[in-house]
């Protein structure tokens, strides 16, 4: 591998920029920020859990691509366009990550004026590479894909 591989996938929402939905190192995983976005690009209504729901289906979708899991993931960063929604973000968000004794990422969480395409919720990561396939990634991605699925 160079040092540098971009990773895409059309199970992932697109761009919406001149960048890449993620870039693998030998060392790191860097997944651009997701936005509440179906593989087709399209911005469906609904709750903010089940718009945080499609932003972590789309991190999925791309560490799966890169041949890693949720399980990897080290950092998150939350952008919210308002901090009134940081209840619900969470809530949804813990249903994904650190379960099945995976530990949890650190994270930060931004409030920003604005964000791309007019959402209310951004997640970027940063995962290290490998481990796709693991019996507990495996089950959390199945049930993750429920509930986005049933919201």
């Amino acid at each position: 591998m160079s040092e540098l591989q971009a990773i895409h996938t059309k199970e992932a929402c697109p761009v919406a920029g001149p960048y890449s939905q993620a870039l693998l190192t030998p060392h790191a995983l860097y997944i651009s920020g997701q936005l509440p976005a179906l593989p087709s690009g399209d911005l469906p209504s609904g709750t903010l859990a089940y718009k945080t729901s499609l932003c972590i289906a789309n991190i999925r979708a791309i560490l799966s691509a890169a041949g890693s899991d949720i399980t990897r993931v080290v950092k998150t960063t939350v952008f919210l366009t308002d901090m009134k929604n940081f209840a619900e973000v969470n809530a949804e968000y813990e249903k994904h990550f650190g379960v099945n004794g995976a530990p949890k990422p650190a994270r930060s969480c931004v409030a920003v004026h604005q964000l791309p395409k007019g959402v209310e919720v951004e997640i970027e990561c940063v995962a290290l590479p490998g481990g796709a396939g693991s019996a507990a990634a495996a089950g959390s991605a199945e049930e993750s894909e429920r509930r986005v699925l049933d919201h």
